[in-house]
C-alpha cells in the first residue's frame, strides 16, 4: 500500500504536498495559538475560518478537475452538489439548536416564523450527527448518479451536457428559494450554535474545524491523485481525448463516466459539509449558476488536468475576490473575467504551468521535440 502511494508522485511533488499539508495543520495553527495578537505573525481568528472557506473551494476544484480536466466533462451545475452537502450540515446543525432559539420551540425559528405545525418528514433523523455523515456522504452521489445515468446513457456530451447542468441548478435554486420547500426559503439555514456539543463561536472549535477541513483535503488529493495515476485514470484520459475510440476497443465509457461522475459529486458533497459550520450559513445563493461557472474558472485558471493547479486556481481566484470585495467591489468581474481571457490566450496550461515549465520532466520533453 505504501509502495502505491509513493508512485502517485515524484519525491519532489511528495516534498511539495507534505510541506503544504505541514504548512495548513502545523504552522498556520500555532501562529494563531501561540503567539500574541499584537504579534506581527499572528494569524487572526477570521483569517483562519477564510483559509478553512478556501479549503473547502479547493476541494470542490479537485472534484471539477477530476470530470473536467481527466474526463472532459464539463459540468456547469456542481453547485448543486456542493449544496446538498450545505444543507444536510445545515439541517443538523439547526436541530443541535434545540429549545435554544428565538421561539424556544423544538421546530426550527423559520418554520415557527412560516407557522410551521410539525417538523417534515424529511427532516427526521438530522438530530443524529451519523445519520447526517451518511446523507452527506450518499445523497449528493446518489442524485449524481440518477441524473448521470440518463444524461450518459443519452450520449449528451460537450456543450448540451453543460447547459442541462446549468439548467439543473438554476431549477434547484429556484425551488429552495420557495419557503413551502421547508428549507428556510431565500434566507435559508443560519444561526447555528454548536456541532457535536461544541460552540461554533468558540475559537478553538474553529480550529478544529480547519484542520479537519485541511486533513481531508489532503486525503481527497490522495484519491484523486490515485484514480488518475491508475488504469482507470489512464481510461478516463482516454474518453476525454477520443470517447468514440475507447467505445471500438471495448471499452462501456457509460460505466467509467458515471463512476467518476458520482465520486465528483460526493466530494462537494463533503466540501459543501465542511463549509457551513464554518461560515455560518447555507442558503439557495450558493446553487446560483455563477457559482458553479466560478468553480470551472477555477480550474481554468489553474490549469486543467494538474491538481495542483485545482488547488492554485481556487485559492488565487478567492483569494483575489476576498480582496476586492473589501477595496474595490465594482471592478471584481471585470477582474475575474480579465484573468481568464489572459489565462487561456498566454498560459493554455494554467498558472501552474508557470512551475511546471521548469520542472526536468518538461525540460527533457522540450529537449526530445
Amino acid at each position: 500500500m505504501l509502495k502505491q502511494i509513493s508512485q502517485l508522485h515524484s519525491l519532489r511533488g511528495w516534498i511539495a504536498t507534505l510541506s503544504l499539508l505541514g504548512i495548513a495543520i502545523v504552522v498556520i495553527p500555532s501562529l494563531n495559538i501561540f503567539l500574541p495578537q499584537e504579534s506581527f505573525f499572528h494569524v487572526p481568528d477570521y483569517i483562519v475560518s477564510l483559509f478553512g472557506k478556501y479549503l473547502c473551494y479547493a476541494m470542490v476544484a479537485l472534484a471539477v478537475d477530476l470530470i473536467w480536466g481527466y474526463t472532459g466533462i464539463l459540468s456547469l451545475g456542481h453547485g448543486v452538489f456542493f449544496s446538498i452537502g450545505g444543507y444536510a450540515m445545515g439541517m443538523y446543525l439547526m436541530r443541535s439548536i434545540g429549545k435554544e432559539g428565538v421561539y424556544k420551540s423544538d421546530l426550527p425559528d423559520f418554520m415557527v416564523f412560516l407557522d410551521w405545525k410539525e417538523l417534515p418528514w424529511y427532516w427526521y433523523g438530522f438530530d443524529n450527527f451519523s445519520f447526517t455523515l451518511l446523507v452527506i456522504l450518499i445523497l449528493p452521489g446518489l442524485f449524481a448518479f440518477v441524473f448521470g445515468f440518463f444524461a450518459f446513457r443519452s450520449r449528451i456530451k460537450g456543450v448540451y451536457f453543460a447547459i442541462i447542468t446549468q439548467a439543473m441548478t438554476f431549477a434547484l435554486m429556484l425551488l429552495f428559494f420557495r419557503n413551502n420547500t421547508g428549507f428556510g426559503g431565500n434566507n435559508g439555514l443560519t444561526d447555528f450554535k454548536r456541532i457535536l456539543g461544541y460552540s461554533l463561536h468558540e475559537p478553538s472549535t474553529k480550529m478544529g474545524l480547519y484542520v479537519i477541513t485541511a486533513t481531508l483535503l489532503f486525503l481527497s488529493y490522495v484519491l484523486c491523485r490515485y484514480v488518475v495515476k491508475s488504469k482507470l485514470g489512464r481510461v478516463l484520459t482516454a474518453i476525454r481525448d477520443a470517447e468514440s475510440r475507447v467505445m471500438f476497443s471495448g471499452y462501456n465509457t457509460l460505466h467509467y463516466k458515471l463512476f467518476v461522475w458520482t465520486l465528483s459529486a460526493c466530494l462537494c458533497g463533503i466540501a459543501g459539509a465542511l463549509y457551513v459550520p464554518q461560515v455560518g450559513i447555507i442558503n439557495p445563493s450558493e446553487m446560483q449558476p455563477s457559482n458553479s461557472i466560478e468553480m470551472a474558472i477555477w480550474v481554468a485558471v489553474g490549469g486543467r488536468a494538474s491538481l495542483g493547479g485545482a488547488f492554485l486556481g481556487a485559492g488565487v481566484v478567492n483569494g483575489a475576490k476576498s480582496w476586492f470585495t473589501v477595496a474595490a467591489p465594482d471592478y471584481w468581474l471585470y477582474f475575474l473575467g480579465s484573468l481568464f481571457i489572459v489565462v487561456t490566450l498566454y498560459f493554455p496550461k494554467g498558472l501552474i504551468g508557470i512551475f511546471t515549465r521548469f520542472s526536468p520532466a518538461e525540460k527533457t520533453k522540450e529537449i526530445s521535440r
